[in-house]
């Protein structure tokens, strides 16, 4: 039997070690079906429920493994489904390929069923590199190509494959004019800045008295390199989102998140430094970075594309963090006097989990949200994976989560799309087999689509390992996120007919899965429930019945933007007695006398 062009895709896929492709099928992709079907299933098929969940979980897959992602789709409304998933990878520089058929050649230009300008849709989601494949030639340089622009640029790619293509006889390039040869794989390779560059950033570094250290995911090939420069310069470090996992939480001078989901060391720290290192970060809310003009600043990026913006930084870096930081570190000045700054970061951090302890301890009705994060913390195993889903959860995952070296977490961090939390957690099962995931998800994301994909979670639950995915469920019956931003930034109350949503049996439906399903109902089974949860044999689906009226304050909230607040709500809040009482208690915390952490 001949090789097709579509058995070659796969065979090219295998010798890139692909190990699974996230996809839905559609007649747009027979060509590529059939050949799975005569491959085995090798790279295996893993089918959604969605194919924008495909691409959700192609980018879980590449988030965790560090892996390339690949998810495919059928022509017309499947390739256009792809796109958000596809979009949340391009936004959080994330290596993703995607294979999409096309109506056969024949018919292209005729306003054929189904047919999409598909290089035309995906030219913005797939920049750096989208092709169509019109003859077998083609192959395999733009499938090559495709995969090392996702792995160099850390962004989607798209190949679109015409049905009829698909099912031509595969030959290749020939040594001839106007072919393309091609070769598999690429060698790992390092930039690093010029000794002038490193030079003129150690002395603004080494000019500070209070240094500030910013870290996004960029610097996670850097660990103990990020810690002894912290360490050397008497610095604190704040994390943006997509760095979260980056740096321990356990560690004295790390202040946590940054932002508006952010800690208040992190607020402080960035209000006070006078000498500011960027490290692997994008973070692009500039009104949370110091003051311009109050601090000297230098950033590392590894992508000239991404450098030297969000802040008027005196030198930009272009190379990657760990060899850079290994090279600019013997230029640092070791005798830097005292520890005051030192010693205020890490006074601040120890009041501010006191603070957050004090919040989770507060009376809600009937469960206060912050305190079903608090109550997960210390039970997660240490090589947990967790997923976060975007909405007021996000506020938890952020501030009461400790990542301990050896955790893993992540969100859709510059898109902040909805929905990503459920099939996130799917693509790390599957990048991660022998580990415990959890995924931690608004009731609002899990009715969009989370719902769904636990029939996935049920579909493949035997080809894990370690059987527990936990998916937890915040129940407050209210789009939280968006109801709080209507009252802090646009000073109007909740309305209810787009914030309210139907209160949904979860956890029965999980059970109706054969999977495991947990309901919370009261403040004293939270504890209990997230063992039960996390000592599962199977999926599990626990929901928190909590209280929408818990308020997500932001780090940087005064005392009269709480009561601007609070006196946009009473204009006709239908939950305003019980919104000002929370925010107000919850505002309190940070003004009581500080105790000793347990």
């Amino acid at each position: 039997m001949s090789t097709k062009v579509s058995d070659h895709i796969l065979e090219r896929l295998r010798a890139w070690d692909v190990e699974q492709v996230f996809a839905y099928p559609g007649d747009g992709i027979n060509g590529l079906l059939a050949a799975w079907g005569r491959a085995g299933d090798k790279p295996r098929f893993i089918q959604s429920r969605h194919e924008e969940m495909s691409a959700f979980e192609a980018v879980g897959y590449a988030k965790f493994s560090g892996r390339l992602g690949v998810c495919a789709a059928t022509s017309g409304p499947g390739a256009i489904h792809l796109l958000n998933g596809l979009y949340d990878a391009k936004l959080d520089h994330v290596p993703v390929l995607a294979i999409v058929g096309q109506t056969n050649r024949t018919a292209m230009g005729g306003s054929y069923q189904q047919e999409v300008d598909l290089h035309t849709l995906y030219k913005d989601v797939a920049s750096e590199f989208v092709e169509t494949v019109m003859v077998p030639e083609q192959l395999p340089n733009v499938l090559d190509r495709a995969i090392r622009t996702a792995y160099a640029r850390r962004c989607p790619t798209a190949l679109i494959i015409p049905g009829d293509v698909q099912e031509l006889d595969y030959s290749p390039p020939t040594h001839a004019f106007k072919m393309v040869p091609s070769s598999l794989g690429m060698s790992e390779w390092t930039a690093t800045p010029t000794d002038e560059a490193l030079r003129r950033a150690a002395e603004v570094l080494n000019a500070g008295d209070k240094p500030a250290i910013l870290i996004g995911q960029g610097a996670a090939g850097a660990v103990a390199e990020v810690r002894e420069i912290a360490e050397l310069l008497g610095a604190g470090v704040a994390k943006a989102l997509l760095g979260k996992d980056v740096l321990s939480d356990e560690l004295p001078y790390v202040t946590g998140p940054i932002g508006l989901l952010g800690s208040r060391p992190s607020y402080e720290l960035m209000r006070d430094c006078d000498t500011l290192l960027t490290i692997g970060s994008s973070f692009p809310y500039t009104q949370f970075m110091p003051e311009f003009g109050k601090a000297r600043a230098v950033q590392i990026d590894l992508d000239p594309h991404m450098i030297g913006m969000r802040y008027p930084y005196e030198v930009n870096l272009v190379g990657d963090a760990r060899e850079t930081l290994r090279r600019l570190i013997p230029l640092l000045e070791t005798d830097r006097g005292g520890r005051e700054w030192a010693d205020t970061v890490a006074a601040n951090v120890r009041r501010w989990h006191e603070t957050m302890d004090r919040r989770a301890a507060l009376e809600a009705d009937p469960i206060n949200p912050e305190y079903v994060a608090r109550a997960l913390d210390p039970l997660l195993p240490d090589n947990a994976i967790l997923t976060s889903d975007s909405g007021s959860v996000a506020n938890w995952y952020a501030r009461h989560i400790t990542m301990r070296p050896g955790m893993r977490g992540s969100l859709s961090g510059t898109l902040a799309t909805m929905g990503p939390g459920v099939p996130y957690a799917i693509g790390a099962k599957f990048a991660h087999p022998d580990r415990p995931v959890v995924a931690l998800v608004g009731d609002g994301a899990m009715q969009m689509n989370g719902l769904a994909e636990m029939i996935t979670a049920a579909k493949y639950r035997d080809r894990w390992t370690d059987p527990r995915l936990v998916v937890a469920v915040w129940n407050n019956q209210d789009l939280n996120q968006v109801t709080w931003e209507m009252r802090a930034m646009e000073g109007a109350p909740s309305f209810l007919p787009s914030q309210e949503i139907p209160d949904v049996q979860y956890a029965a439906f999980a059970r109706s899965l054969g999977l495991e399903g947990i309901r919370v109902e009261k403040p004293e089974d939270v504890e209990a429930g997230w063992r039960a949860a996390l000592a599962a044999d199977r999926p599990c689906l626990i929901e928190f019945l909590t209280d929408p009226a818990v308020p997500p304050i932001p780090p940087h909230a005064t005392w009269e933007q709480m009561e601007a607040t609070a006196s946009s709500i009473l204009k006709g809040d239908p939950d305003r007695g019980s919104v000002v009482k929370q925010g107000l208690k919850a505002k309190v915390q940070e003004f009581l006398p500080g105790r000793t952490r347990q």
